[in-house]
């Protein structure tokens, strides 16, 4: 019960939220859209690994993974978008869209931000990957 405790403390989601992470496709100007609303954590992460593996086997020209829907972002969450980084490289343009204190502040806090590009809209992220 104490590890209960703990790990409510530590601003962990309850477990009846876990069962709304939802991860959609979509296209934009060639660009694949991954939106995604709910947690992501490690309970979670792999579907949104699925996904943007998903939306990557269609070849698109770039991709956006929008999180301004998640409500918890996990260190699980945050590795499944830094191996997506480092998987496309310099081939397909990435960006995330993250705006809030659930995501925004901790991928700035730990630097992310400096290792891929991060926008606070969608429209902003479109914007940045078809003006290049």
């Amino acid at each position: 019960m104490m590890a209960d405790n703990q790990h409510a403390a530590s601003g962990s989601p309850p477990q009846s939220d876990r069962d709304d992470f939802n991860a959609s496709e979509s296209s934009i100007e060639g660009l694949a859209v991954v939106s995604v609303s709910g947690s992501v954590d490690m309970l979670t992460a792999p579907g949104l690994a699925e996904a943007i593996d998903t939306a990557l086997a269609k070849k698109p020209r770039g991709l956006i993974v929008d999180l301004s829907k998640v409500e918890f972002l996990g260190s699980a969450g945050i590795s499944v978008l830094m191996k997506t980084r480092d998987t496309l490289g310099e081939t397909t343009q990435f960006c995330v869209v993250a705006d809030g204190p659930a995501t925004h502040r901790p991928l700035t806090l730990l630097g992310i931000n400096e290792l891929m590009l991060l926008s606070r809209r969608l429209d902003d992220a479109v914007s940045k990957l078809t003006d290049r």
